[in-house]
């Protein structure tokens, strides 16, 4: 069993989507017992709400359903569960660092940096159009992809 936690700043609109895209892959390739996903923030601002409208509406479009995701905000008791922990961009990125025990033993990075991407980050869609959550969802699905052809090298082991 590998366990992944996506996270950006308020878990309402990168991470969730990561976690519904990620989720969706996982089930098509008949893994979801060998992995488990889950997304958070690192900013309490909208624990216990469902994600975007906006993120929630584009990835629809691609047949992703997020309506049973909930904000939450990352703690220090997730590095002793996940073993993969993704951020979305480099502001999240040290905002876990500040946070992660010493004897975490798992992945700490950005997302993107297992994808053959030119982006290195994630970019926030929250104040802009609709344009944003759909690059955002281009990003996430080839990152997805990447990542989860890591998790299943390694699981094949």
């Amino acid at each position: 069993m590998k366990r992944v936690l996506f996270i950006c700043l308020g878990n309402i609109c990168r991470s969730p989507t990561a976690h519904g895209v990620f989720r969706s892959m996982v089930e098509r390739r008949g893994m979801a017992h060998l992995i488990e996903i889950d997304s958070a923030g690192t900013a309490a601002y909208h624990v216990g709400n469902p994600p975007d409208h906006r993120a929630a509406a584009a990835a629809l479009k691609r047949g992703i359903d997020l309506s049973d995701l909930r904000a939450r905000q990352a703690v220090p008791a997730d590095f002793h569960h996940y073993d993969f922990i993704m951020a979305m961009d480099k502001e999240n990125l040290s905002e876990l660092k500040a946070i992660c025990p010493a004897d975490f033993q798992g992945h700490l990075g950005l997302f993107l940096e297992l994808a053959s991407l030119s982006e290195r980050e994630v970019p926030d869609p929250y104040y802009g159009g609709p344009a944003g959550f759909d690059h955002v969802l281009d990003l996430v699905e080839s990152a997805s992809e990447a990542l989860l052809d890591h998790i299943a090298a390694e699981l094949n082991k």
